[in-house]
């Protein structure tokens, strides 16, 4: 994979300064899609496993990022279990956009304003590259679990469903 200059989305710079390489994948972004990890997916020609979406949500009153596979769901009990809360539920909208300085289905685990709880569904340690947003609708970077584990922190735990 090639790394990327700095420009672009906070998601690309902050991997160009902290040197980690990836790849960037546009696709065409159709607004009427129902779900826009299936349309990354399906636009991109990759298997549902490797493509991941992130999801906000509030753990005992703290935004938590979980990033599942967008063939599955986010298991709130168990992201609740990764981070050593009690309970969980999804974040708001609103809440989730201005936390993180994205827009619903561009929201990047990478380059959030605030650095957040972030838990990694386990299945993506299985494959070498996983594709997720690189910040905005029809744009997903491919990187490696490892990597994205390092620059967000993520704890790595069965978070999906």
């Amino acid at each position: 994979m090639a790394r990327r200059p700095t420009g672009g989305t906070p998601a690309t710079v902050a991997l160009s300064r902290a040197g980690i390489e990836f790849t960037l994948h546009e696709y065409h972004h159709d607004p009427r899609a129902e779900s826009y990890g299936l349309e990354a997916a399906e636009a991109l020609g990759v298997e549902l496993g490797r493509v991941f979406k992130t999801l906000m949500s509030s753990v005992d009153g703290v935004l938590t990022v979980g990033i599942v596979p967008v063939s599955g769901q986010l298991n709130l009990k168990s992201l609740a279990r990764a981070v050593g809360g009690s309970k969980a539920a999804m974040a708001d909208l609103a809440a989730a956009e201005r936390a993180t300085g994205y827009v619903a289905g561009g929201i990047s685990p990478i380059g959030q304003k605030r650095a957040h709880p972030t838990v990694l569904d386990r299945s993506a340690s299985t494959h070498a590259t996983i594709f997720v947003s690189a910040g905005r609708r029809g744009l997903d970077l491919e990187i490696s679990p490892d990597d994205l584990v390092r620059v967000t922190r993520a704890i790595v735990a069965p978070i999906g469903r």
